[in-house]
């Protein structure tokens, strides 16, 4: 691999190989049924080169299939390849048996030598599959590739398509030309030859140049339904059809004439022509941060190092890398969240402090404070106290009128259109515009990239909202999920390296390019998804609930083991990845596994790495293997680069917190005052996000905590690693009622005719504050108001402590830098 930056992305020479495989026999296979002997075929599937799956021909009645088939599979150099062998048991009027899968890293196979594997099934019986291998060069088969390290983008090349059509009376039925090419975005796509339009109509084709596909036509006969019903003939009759190899077609050959058999009328011509398509991607690959942040942040600079000179009483201005990074991280919590986030940015506002910050980070219910806030491009210099009063107003009516039937008609006709602008409505899309009803008047027609006027000047904090990209059903979210953040700039993957502007967020992208464009979703669709509190799955509900896995794990988790042989060991120089055994679950624990892992009510997103690949080393780049934290990171082909769709959930559903985009090393956080809204739990998103960050080898501060710590709960929790000055200082803000019932403010105490109001419920079953309560009595409402408030200015010489270590130690930092510099000069 090139020796390059891993913010930046690059070209890379690749090649494309010849594979051959050949499977010639198995042996001991028992099989399911109990009566007869089984009856034996194999599946290839490479999605990375096959967009489909070949098949054996089925030997049938034998414990020893003997099959001696060979296939022929162009592989590309630079790409993670994985081919799985599937063994199955066929069967008559049932569903076929699904027995075996081998997971094999064609890594494995040295260049231009054939290699023999003996695939070990089933120890007890000696149940073995045999395989044979080769892989050759194409010869002029030179390519380059744009890669970040972690995903490649081979070459795009654009099919056209033009067919010269009849006139209409030419046909006696209404005739259309079907044109198919397997693995390009749009995969089949139809012309209807007896119309009255233009005589010639062309359609396009975008696919990998590097895979060895083909174009199929079928001219077909369509009939209408008053046909269909008084004819014994099928709806859509084949008249005549042909394959065209690709692969055989170069963009230098100009174009080519195919005809196709029309039998009623001549046959019917077709020129096709292949094109090179640009270069330039629209999904941006690196991982570094974006352009307009970087702009943003050298701006935002200025304001915070006049801030902190201010509220720090210092007498030198800060300058450059001097200037810490201050971010407000905001648990989720439903209104409740979002009330509180309200009365913190206040307490912030009134301390001097909201200017110091540079980030504001927020999961579930906080992102929809956030979201309304940065509808004023001018919001953290107006008084916040007028944001508070029109959040109550919501947060205190009724929400009757939100599932009244006028509503109801509302949120259908509003689907219908998202449907229309290319959305996929879900559950998820009406429990947005359930949220737009219950807190917002009327329709709100702000959209994400909106908010970039609100970071121009650096007026603002970058507001970065958190979700989680997890498999619809199948899989728990222990087992795979995937950091997702949006901002008014970007919306990006963290783990990929991957992202593409807010505005195109919802349209439809093909390797790396933007194909389709759709409207950019309204901002009440995303505060829907950031903050789905009703996407859990039951094994999601067991784990929050019990903090335990060993019930997935012991019951419904696919058994699955490494059957690697010495000799596969001594050769992986190429490869990675373990050769694995699947060996299915029985009948009831699949729908057992369904019904525990099935999320009926989430929604899908076009998944914006489509027709990407991981490349064959991803697995060594640094910054992928900070984020590499889920159990299918050890199967290439069940990651997102080969999913259609993403499925965006509540990021609580893991951690409850938004830590994740503050912690990525570019963006040099150095105080995160961490806001927690949890009720019964109020120091667990910490702990929670101390073990991963351990385990990810990502820069946080140790959180150990003593008994008395559990059961007795501080205002504010200072946690600070002295011994790694690459973690954060975190001040931790639980939602707890402590000094506040005798304290009505810092230092005053509360007269006897006071105390009732110190009295906050913040725990407890009987707090009006629970989660799904979404209308707080006003009482209620000034109450959490005062707390919150109250427990951030008592604390202001813990912030203001913490503030004062990261000015010395960006100093020292900065001069130690400045020291390595001169001495390097002086050697020079």
């Amino acid at each position: 691999m090139n020796t390059i930056s891993p913010s930046t992305y690059y070209k890379e020479e690749a090649s494309n190989y010849e594979l051959t495989v050949r499977i010639i026999k198995a042996r001991n296979i028992h099989g399911t049924d109990v009566v007869s002997k089984p009856d034996c075929y194999v599946c290839l599937s490479l999605p990375t080169a096959l967009t489909d799956k070949k098949k054996t021909k089925t030997v049938w009645n034998s414990r020893n299939p003997f099959w001696d088939e060979t296939f022929h599979l162009r592989i590309h150099s630079q790409v993670k390849n994985i081919l799985e062998l599937s063994l199955h048991d066929e069967d008559v009027g049932t569903a076929d048996d699904h027995m075996f899968t081998v997971s094999y890293d064609l890594g494995n196979v040295p260049l231009n030598e054939t290699v023999m594997e003996t695939f070990t099934l089933n120890n007890e019986f000696q149940e073995e599959l045999y395989v044979e291998f080769n892989l050759v060069t194409i010869p002029d088969a030179q390519k380059t590739v744009t890669t970040n390290g972690v995903l490649v983008c081979p070459e795009m090349v654009a099919l056209e398509v033009e067919v010269e059509k009849h006139r209409k009376e030419a046909f006696k039925r209404k005739t259309e030309l079907a044109l198919t090419v397997r693995g390009s975005y749009e995969d089949s796509q139809r012309i209807l030859l007896s119309s009255d339009s233009s005589s010639h109509e062309t359609v396009v084709f975008h696919y990998p140049r590097d895979w060895g596909t083909e174009m199929s036509a079928s001219l077909n006969r369509v009939y209408s339904s008053f046909d269909v019903t008084f004819s014994n003939e099928t709806e859509n009759d084949s008249l005549s059809q042909t394959t065209v190899p690709l692969s055989l077609i170069t963009p230098t050959d100009g174009e080519i004439n195919v005809q196709l058999p029309a039998m009623e009328v001549k046959p019917l011509e077709m020129q096709i022509k292949l094109k090179e398509c640009p270069e330039k991607l629209d999904v941006r690959l690196g991982f570094d941060l974006c352009d307009k942040e970087k702009i943003f942040l050298s701006k935002r600079q200025q304001v915070v190092a006049d801030a902190l000179k201010k509220f720090l009483q210092l007498e030198e201005d800060l300058v450059g890398e001097e200037i810490p990074v201050v971010a407000v991280m905001a648990t989720g919590g439903g209104a409740r969240a979002m009330s509180s986030l309200y009365s913190h940015l206040y307490g912030l506002q009134k301390m001097g402090l909201l200017d110091c910050v540079s980030y504001i980070a927020g999961a579930s219910g906080s992102t929809w404070t956030m979201s309304k806030l940065y509808e004023d491009p001018e919001w953290s210099q107006s008084n916040l106290s007028e944001s508070i009063q029109k959040a109550k107003k919501h947060v205190t009516k009724t929400k009757m009128r939100t599932f009244s039937v006028e509503r109801l008609k509302y949120y259908r006709k509003e689907l219908q259109q998202a449907a229309k602008d290319g959305q996929k409505p879900s559950f998820t899309d009406l429990w947005g515009l359930m949220i737009e009803s219950m807190f917002h008047n009327g329709r709100n027609e702000s959209r994400l990239s909106d908010q970039q006027a609100a970071l121009e000047e650096g007026q603002n904090p970058l507001p970065i909202y958190l979700a989680m990209n997890v498999k619809q059903d199948t899989i728990s979210t222990l087992d795979f999920k995937e950091w997702c953040e949006f901002t008014p700039y970007e919306v990006g993957l963290l783990k990929y390296g991957a992202s593409i502007r807010t505005e195109d967020f919802g349209s439809e992208f093909y390797m790396g390019r933007l194909m389709k464009k759709h409207p950019e979703p309204r901002i009440c669709y995303l505060q829907g998804l950031w903050g789905n509190v009703f996407s859990l799955n039951l094994v999601d509900t067991w784990y929050l609930t019990t903090q335990l896995d060993t019930f997935w794990d012991t019951w419904v988790k696919d058994r699955i083991k490494d059957i690697d042989k010495e000799d596969i060991r001594l050769r992986r120089e190429a490869a990675h990845t373990k050769t694995r055994l699947f060996t299915p679950a029985g009948t009831f624990s699949r729908i057992w596994k369904g019904v525990l892992t099935n999320r009926p009510i989430d929604g899908e997103q076009h998944n914006f790495l489509r027709g990407l690949h991981l490349h064959k080393d991803y697995h060594k780049h640094a910054q992928y293997a900070t984020w590499k934290d889920s159990n299918l990171d050890i199967f290439p082909n069940k990651l997102t680069t080969l999913a259609d769709n993403l499925c965006l959930v509540d990021a609580g559903y893991f951690i409850n917190a938004s830590f994740p985009p503050l912690l990525r090393p570019r963006r040099k956080v150095d105080i995160i005052i961490s806001f927690d809204y949890t009720l019964d739990t109020p120091l667990l998103c910490m702990e929670q996000t101390c073990v991963y960050c351990t385990t990810q080898g990502i820069g946080f501060p140790k959180v150990s905590l003593s008994e008395e710590e559990r059961k007795k709960h501080r205002e504010c929790y200072n946690f600070n690693d002295e011994d790694n000055h690459n973690a954060p200082i975190v001040l931790h803000f639980p939602l707890v009622n402590d000094t506040f019932k005798q304290f009505k403010e810092p230092g005053v105490l509360r007269s006897p005719e006071e105390l009732a109001d110190g009295n906050v419920d913040v725990t407890g079953t009987w707090s009006p504050y629970f989660l799904t309560n979404f209308t707080y009595s006003e009482q209620d409402f000034d109450r959490l108001m005062k707390l919150t408030q109250y427990n951030l200015l008592n604390n202001k010489q813990l912030i203001t402590d913490a503030l004062l270590t990261a000015v010395r130690r960006r100093r020292a930092r900065n001069l130690l830098s400045e020291t390595c510099q001169t001495r390097t000069q002086q050697k020079t």
